[in-house]
């Protein structure tokens, strides 16, 4: 028990300490705030504790000078009367806000019975009046950005409206101005399967490689039709080309395996090496199980067909009609069946074997059947180059 104290207690101080370093480290780099959360992580359970007065000290040290730092630089910033840098005003604001706050549930704090003082400072109406001058600089920022008939600039005016409505909800008409920004940044391209296989290809594929509700895209920025609408103006179309589909024949493929088990067949005298029975202390018959040995030939049938579908996706600009990027698409489909038939005492069977004695013989799916199933693999790896192409 003495041992197990006085490993916890070892163990204690070593964290003591490499928190303290942590801590010390962190305040001579300048990293404040990296400071500031270390301590206070440290100090959440036994902050009294002597071991932890230097990093309580410590705490009190980083606060300060973070607190400082944030103050001389906001004073430099509005020397430079620049509103484009009224965001770094606000955010530095918060910074001093959110440092007070996350300190102030672990006092008081003591170092030898003595209380050690942090100062804080109601920066309310500091971050009101930031607030208010960052948000009439984004509402015209975003009503010029919004000008542009550039995509790029229309962009740039949603993720700044998009900000504004963050810090200052319904401000104005910023919601309207969001919902401008985002239909006229959009791009929208038009979708159609071009069938260069000389192949029927089943029309139930079609719709469904053309059915985007059921990709779940997570494009932003675009969006896909496979029907035109007359009132849209599309900037790109995406051709999927279907260059070949290739199918097996079918095939069926026998194998035979020898299984042999020694298994329990009933029971038998045990016998001594003059032919009597063996009796136990009591004067009874030892009886033993009688094992055998049991084979079986098992003769396993399997059914293949596969398919194959090979196609382009190209992207092409309809303002300039020019390709932008191709990818090749190769899908596969394999269908496979086993079932299997017996000779012999089954006992010798495992358990895989007697579910193939189960399956009976299937009829092969159509040539059909199989270019649909490729289809699945097809759309899996369609929206795949949707998701992670960007256009620009």
């Amino acid at each position: 028990m003495k041992r197990l104290l006085l490993f916890i207690l070892t163990l204690s101080l070593l964290v003591a300490c490499s928190a303290k370093k942590e801590v010390e480290k962190a305040v001579n780099t300048g990293n404040y705030d990296q400071a500031i959360n270390t301590a206070l992580k440290t100090l959440r359970t036994n902050k009294d504790s002597k071991r932890k007065h230097d990093v309580v000290l410590m705490l009190q040290d980083a606060y300060y000078k973070a607190e400082d730092r944030d103050l001389n630089a906001i004073n430099h910033l509005k020397k430079d009367n620049n509103p484009e840098l009224y965001r770094v005003i606000y955010e530095r604001y918060l910074d001093l806000h959110a440092r007070q706050e996350v300190i102030k549930p672990i006092l008081p704090l003591r170092v030898n019975g003595k209380i050690i003082p942090f100062e804080f400072n109601n920066y309310s109406n500091a971050i009101i009046e930031s607030r208010k001058n960052l948000s009439d600089y984004l509402y015209k920022k975003g009503i010029k950005l919004l000008e542009s008939d550039d995509k790029l600039a229309i962009r740039e005016a949603y993720k700044t409206l998009d900000y504004l409505d963050r810090i200052s909800p319904n401000y104005e008409n910023t919601r309207e101005l969001l919902n401008e920004a985002h239909q006229r940044g959009t791009n929208y391209i038009l979708v159609s399967i071009n069938n260069e296989t000389q192949q029927v290809i089943p029309a139930r594929l079609e719709d469904d490689l053309l059915n985007f509700d059921t990709y779940g895209l997570n494009k932003f920025w675009s969006v896909y039709h496979a029907n035109k609408i007359n009132d849209v103006t599309y900037d790109y179309a995406m051709h999927l080309n279907l260059k070949r589909i290739n199918i097996s024949p079918e095939r069926i493929k026998e194998r035979e395996f020898l299984r042999e088990k020694d298994i329990k067949d009933g029971w038998e005298y045990q016998l001594d090496s003059a032919g009597n029975v063996v009796k136990d202390t009591l004067g009874n018959d030892i009886k033993v199980d009688k094992i055998i040995r049991v084979k079986c030939r098992l003769l396993e049938t399997v059914q293949t067909k596969s398919s194959q579908v090979i196609a382009d996706v190209v992207y092409l600009d309809l303002t300039t009609k020019q390709p932008l990027d191709s990818f090749t698409i190769d899908s596969e489909f394999v269908f496979e069946h086993y079932f299997a038939r017996s000779r012999g005492d089954k006992r010798a069977l495992n358990k895989d074997d007697r579910l193939l004695l189960d399956n009976r013989r299937v009829p092969f799916p159509s040539n059909e059947q199989m270019v649909y199933d490729t289809g699945e693999d097809l759309k899996y790896k369609l929206k795949d180059i949707i998701n992670s192409y960007t256009i620009r």
